[in-house]
């Protein structure tokens, strides 16, 4: 029982429930959308009167196909998907690489073993080898500067 509890407070759960919440109220906008906005808009371009996707159907051997309301469906769909394109994966995307573009890299693959080791590092500490510091790199300062003497 003690894991169940722990499962319905975790973070996850509670922002998945505000996501759905959100989501079917999103949902309900954009039907509004659809149905008051876009559809008279198709009534104007197409001829002056307002369509009523809904209503299309067509017949064969008796049999109804109401091809109306998907098409009212997959409107919204449509609208929904440019939406959150426009809206939340373009200026994330863009976020994102604002963030990351100025980032200096910290870490550097292994020629040997290509493992991922500091950009400093002068022996892989995966497989040993001996690697060469970049220049202007702390460590090949260090490592050979002229003047200095071991005792």
């Amino acid at each position: 029982m003690t894991g169940f509890k722990k499962f319905l407070v975790r973070g996850n759960l509670v922002e998945l429930a505000v996501a759905v919440v959100i989501g079917a109220a999103f949902s309900g906008l954009v039907d509004a959308l659809v149905s008051d906005i876009i559809t008279p808009l198709i009534g104007a371009v197409t001829g002056g009167h307002e369509p009523d996707f809904a209503d299309y159907s067509f017949k064969i051997n008796g049999a109804e196909f109401k091809y109306g309301d998907f098409v009212n469906h997959a409107v919204s769909f449509l609208i929904v998907a440019a939406v959150i394109y426009w809206l939340v994966v373009l200026p994330m995307a863009r976020l994102l690489s604002l963030l990351t573009r100025d980032k200096a890299a910290t870490e550097k693959q292994c020629p040997e073993c290509l493992s991922d080791i500091p950009v400093a590092a002068r022996r892989c500490a995966f497989c040993t080898a001996v690697l060469v510091a970049p220049a202007g790199s702390p460590a090949s300062m260090t490592a050979h500067a002229p003047g200095r003497h071991s005792a």
